[in-house]
């Protein structure tokens, strides 16, 4: 790997520095556009084809189930096999999923049982791209200590494509039909895996491969489940995947049936998360350590639930886009803060088999889609939202109370990793600087 050489870019960018992120940066940063203008027309699409809320709940749960049942498997081959190699092929299989897509919608063929087959599909590729993907981004970057801002910066980057994406096609939308953001969608994907191709990435030593898939599945859940601070991340991400983040799948209702809009509308919805979201991800990006980022998931998750019951509670279109902003900053925080110490304090071997079970934290959502979407048939989708985001506040406070026995116990791996310089000063200090922060 080889750094930026003449110049180096500011604080906030630093991880860019590093040749081989900077060109996955640029790569994904295409593709993520694109994928957000599928996203965003598949859940248009489905609307229109069968204006039922629960069958746009059902398609994300078959979108997101694959991963639960795939990523611990996934896990196990991100650290068998060589990351880069993975993220190639999943990026191929994407874009052919993306093309039949295309295809399936220009020529107006397409059927509800073509999308959930399709979702299924590429929730499969999901599957082994995630962990792999995640893991990768420790080989991307050339100094560890740029971990937490090459994290932050690719939740920029998502939420960028977010913020864009969106609001580009709900325009295509209106103007040419969803087929055209399928097109670009594959399209956008020769952008990553022509990056994937010229990165220089030096082979890291893989081990386990003499034991039994099962039996290195079942050393990764002994892992997670026996280390408290992983598996308190854990468990709270699932909290919040389940509860908080289906919450977008309603979008389609809102749009038509509480704003009387139209795509457009939707557009500027789902734009307005992924503003507050950016905003959130160049804040976590601008800090220099991951020393307090326990207590900022904390508050970011309240923040996250109260501006979910907001939006559920207004009707007037700048007030839910604003409650959105809200709901964006405190969700990217949250999850982008959570992953940063998953990954800061996994072992390198594990590493793969962590974020696969990050990977499934993620994917609980697909349940929480089928949930959201079954209540916000019979009760209203506003009111589907109002218990959401409580729910999400009372996993907040709990999350906190766990802080002081977590911070006792990530302390050592901080200080073994240089993050805690003074070793006398931070026991001194006690449990409150190392994860909850002053």
């Amino acid at each position: 790997m080889e750094k930026t050489k003449g110049f180096k870019l500011p604080e906030m960018f630093r991880a860019l520095n590093s040749r081989n992120y900077r060109l996955f940066f640029m790569g994904q940063g295409t593709s993520l556009i694109g994928t957000w203008l599928q996203t965003t027309a598949m859940s248009w699409l489905v609307y229109r084809l069968t204006g039922s809320a629960f069958l746009l709940g059902v398609v994300g749960f078959c979108s997101q189930l694959p991963l639960l049942v795939l990523s611990p498997f996934a896990g196990v081959l991100s650290d068998r096999w060589k990351r880069r190699t993975i993220l190639r092929f999943t990026q191929s299989l994407a874009l052919i999923q993306a093309s039949i897509m295309a295809v399936l919608v220009i020529t107006n063929v397409v059927q509800p049982w073509h999308i959930i087959i399709l979702s299924v599909f590429l929730g499969t590729v999901n599957s082994f791209d995630i962990p792999a993907r995640q893991s990768f981004m420790m080989e991307m970057v050339e100094d560890k200590n740029d971990l937490s801002n090459a994290i932050s910066l690719n939740s920029a980057l998502v939420n960028s494509a977010r913020l864009i994406g969106p609001a580009i096609a709900g325009i295509l939308i209106a103007l040419v039909g969803e087929g055209v953001c399928f097109t670009l969608n594959a399209l956008s994907f020769l952008a990553v895996i022509y990056a994937l191709n010229r990165m220089r990435v030096k082979d890291r030593p893989v081990t386990g491969k003499s034991k039994k898939i099962l039996s290195e599945l079942r050393d990764g859940f002994k892992y997670v489940s026996g280390f408290r601070p992983l598996r308190s991340m854990l468990l709270n991400m699932s909290l919040v995947t389940l509860i908080g983040l289906p919450y977008a799948t309603l979008m389609p209702v809102f749009a038509k049936n509480i704003f009387h809009g139209g795509p457009h509308t939707m557009g500027f919805l789902i734009s307005s998360i992924g503003a507050g979201a950016l905003c959130g991800a160049f804040y976590l990006a601008s800090r220099k350590s991951v020393l307090g980022l326990g207590r900022l998931i904390s508050i970011a998750e309240a923040v996250f639930g109260a501006a979910v019951i907001t939006f559920s509670f207004t009707t007037i279109l700048p007030l839910a886009m604003l409650a959105l902003f809200c709901a964006g900053v405190g969700m990217v925080v949250m999850i982008a803060s959570s992953n940063t110490i998953l990954q800061t304090i996994s072992e390198e071997a594990m590493r793969g088999r962590v974020m696969s079970f990050y990977a499934i934290a993620a994917g609980v959502s697909t349940f929480g889609n089928l949930i959201y979407g079954s209540i916000a048939a019979a009760i209203g989708a506003p009111r589907a939202l109002t218990i959401g985001g409580s729910v999400i506040m009372v996993g907040a406070l709990i999350f906190a109370r766990e802080l002081p026995q977590m911070g006792k116990l990530i302390r050592p791996i901080y200080i073994k990793q240089g993050i805690i310089k003074d070793i006398e000063m931070e026991a001194a200090a006690g449990p409150i600087d190392t994860i909850e922060g002053r």
